[in-house]
């Protein structure tokens, strides 16, 4: 049978070894050298690795900053070196953030001690939350940091109203930066974005020690809304998307606390843009989530009532599923039956449950039937543990 390609009959024939020089090797020689195999040591290559190598750092990982921080900021010459090194380790490693921002701020203590190195710190921090997409929230939480533990408050004002002011110089052209070409647009919805973060993390500690929001960054918040809102372009519809998706519950919690109906008026808003604006069909989808996220109190799920027990008192199904019993005169009554207790005792003191009786001439109580006398009306040891381990475990998942 072929399997789909066609073989040449195997033939056999003796294998001849080829000529070598063991040809002319005296035979005692040859039997000494089969009774002594020769063994072949394979060469040993030397490692190169040493335990003292440096330490190693993937090409795009930046080490300048972790050797001079290790040292001190002594090779620093300026404050805005020092600071950009650090600002910019924060963007590349944001997880070493809790291990370093204390050592970070006792430098600053000692480095910034006037007016103008303050407001230089402001400004680098500034720019670098606005121009790095993804270093807006950890710059708001360095601001927040530095804003409880800088030591220098000048005349001019401490960290947090200089970062205030600074954030008041771009929201003053908010309208026209919402209409100006895409590069101000750009830079607009930067400081928008984070603006937004700075609001959620931003702490202000009153003098009762209680923590609150900055007033002025949830008024600021709801004015570049409308700016955003009266430039109906894609991307500043979806700049106001992304911004209400980060703080919308938390400035519709506050402004209910106040009474305002704040969002209310820009849901309403934004079902008008939706209906008249020329945006496009995504942005459109966009802004019909955002307002299905608000209907369901922005994902927010809450906590279920604290757990009571059930009672008759309090839950009207409490007797729904036990078990209905009779008395001996056939009448029907449950738990919820007043005289239950007195009914039930009676129901277990009867000696005989299932007396002897006849139906259309049949005796259905056994009697005779050898097989039922020999069954013992006691039940296994086993089985009755494990019925009795079963009835307490039915009790207690009924309580829970």
């Amino acid at each position: 049978m072929s399997d789909g390609f066609d073989r040449a009959p195997e033939q056999t024939r003796p294998l001849r070894a080829p000529p070598s020089s063991q040809d002319n090797i005296p035979q005692q020689n040859l039997e000494s050298a089969m009774a002594k195999p020769q063994v072949v040591v394979a060469p040993v290559l030397m490692s190169k690795l040493s335990v003292n190598a440096p330490e190693f750092y993937p090409s795009s990982y930046s080490s300048n900053y972790t050797e001079s921080y290790e040292d001190g900021c002594e090779d620093y010459p300026t404050l805005s070196e020092y600071v950009q090194d650090f600002l910019n380790h924060l963007t590349e490693q944001p997880g070493s953030f809790e291990t370093e921002i204390e050592q970070f701020a006792e430098t600053l203590n000692g480095w910034v001690t006037t007016d103008d190195a303050l407001q230089e710190l402001v400004e680098l921090i500034y720019q670098q939350a606005t121009s790095i997409p993804n270093f807006s929230y950890m710059g708001s939480r360095l601001c927040n940091y530095l804003s409880h533990h800088l030591t220098i408050s000048p005349q001019s004002g401490n960290f947090r109203q200089l970062l205030l002011q600074r954030c008041r110089t771009e929201y003053e052209v908010k309208d026209q930066a919402a209409k100006g070409d895409e590069v101000t647009r750009k830079r607009f919805h930067a400081f928008v974005l984070f603006l937004g973060e700075l609001y959620l993390n931003l702490e202000i500690k009153g003098t009762n020690g209680q923590v609150t929001r900055a007033d002025i960054l949830q008024v600021g918040l709801r004015e570049l809304l409308n700016a955003l809102f009266s430039n109906p372009m894609d991307d500043n519809l979806i700049c106001a998307v992304k911004l209400l998706k980060l703080t919308g519950s938390v400035l519709e919690d506050a402004w209910k606390e106040k009474g305002k109906t704040d969002m209310e008026e820009i849901i309403q808003r934004i079902e008008n843009v939706v209906l008249d604006a020329n945006c496009s069909r995504d942005v459109k989808q966009m802004l019909l989530k955002l307002v299905e996220l608000r209907s369901s109190n922005w994902g927010r799920v809450h906590a279920t009532s604290t757990y009571r027990e059930a009672t008759p008192e309090n839950d009207p199904n409490y007797f729904m599923n036990e078990p209905t019993f009779y008395t001996s005169d056939g009448v029907p009554f449950t738990a919820a039956d007043p005289d239950y207790q007195e009914k039930y005792q009676e129901l277990l003191e009867r000696e005989d449950f299932f007396p002897d009786y006849e139906e259309n001439g049949a005796d259905l109580s056994g009697a005779g039937d050898p097989y039922l006398d020999d069954i013992d009306d006691e039940m296994d040891p086993e089985i009755e543990e494990a019925y009795e381990k079963f009835c307490l475990e039915s009790e207690r998942k009924r309580k829970q």
